[in-house]
């Protein structure tokens, strides 16, 4: 039977020196932020690191949880023999996860620009179709419509300033982005399959380092979210067409 041969409380900064004296064994640690950093950390000193995912380590954590009780969470589900682990990455697939994050982020944040000068345009009356291509030449005739209130044109200058910056530091990430993405041999591969591009390549490269964790292609789905629709979606859906036709 399992027992707990020693119970002691270690700072993020003593952790390493700790596991540096004992001799190679295997340390679970839940997938968490800078996991993957202590996990190829501890690799070198000789052990071996699991990473476990959250909502694996939940079910074992009873109430009131706290850093102890997660450890011994983390020991009874590592204990399960068909408990799933989490790759560890290395710092260049967590670079190249940065790619796609800075990215996002970029293109959020053109959009609620991109909404905002709409939204602030409307209150003067000015309406211009959807569509990024023509929010520049938007952008230039609030500047040359004299009926919009000076204040509000400085304004509207900066935000077309911020947009301009926004837009130029996304062209650089996605620069960055296709280079990787040429440079690696499996998201070309993928990138084959119709409908995938670079982006959502790299995403499966990255996010999805170990095919081999699932055992079929089902399986993956589930784990990406394409899981089919059962038979009550299927009848909300022909509700609702048959809603829109008036029947």
């Amino acid at each position: 039977m399992e027992q707990v041969v020693l119970r002691k409380g270690l700072g993020r900064h003593a952790m390493l020196t700790f596991f540096a004296k004992l001799p190679p064994t295997v340390v679970v640690i839940e997938a968490c932020g800078a996991a993957h950093y202590l996990a190829r950390e501890l690799g070198k000193l000789g052990h071996i690191a699991k990473l476990i995912a959250p909502q694996l380590v939940k079910p074992y954590v009873p109430r009131n949880k706290n850093d102890g009780r997660d450890a011994e969470g983390l020991c009874e589900a590592a204990s399960r023999p068909r408990m799933r682990y989490v790759p560890v990455k290395t710092a260049e697939q967590q670079a190249a996860l940065m790619l796609l994050g800075i990215r996002d982020q970029l293109v959020m944040r053109r959009t609620q620009l991109s909404n905002t000068i709409r939204g602030h345009a409307a209150e003067f009356g000015l309406i211009e179709a959807k569509g990024l291509d023509k929010l520049a030449s938007f952008l230039v005739a609030i500047e040359q419509d004299e009926s919009v209130p000076a204040l509000a044109r400085e304004l509207f200058a900066t935000l077309a300033r911020q947009y301009a910056q926004v837009q130029v530091e996304l062209k650089a990430i996605e620069a960055k982005l296709l280079a990787w993405h040429r440079a690696n041999n499996l998201n070309r591969r993928l990138a084959q399959i119709p409908g995938v591009g670079p982006v959502i390549a790299a995403a499966l490269v990255m996010k999805a380092s170990d095919p081999n964790a699932f055992r079929s292609g089902r399986l993956f789905a589930a784990w990406l979210g394409l899981t089919p629709k059962g038979p009550f979606h299927r009848r909300q859906d022909q509700a609702r067409q048959d809603h829109s036709r008036g029947r």
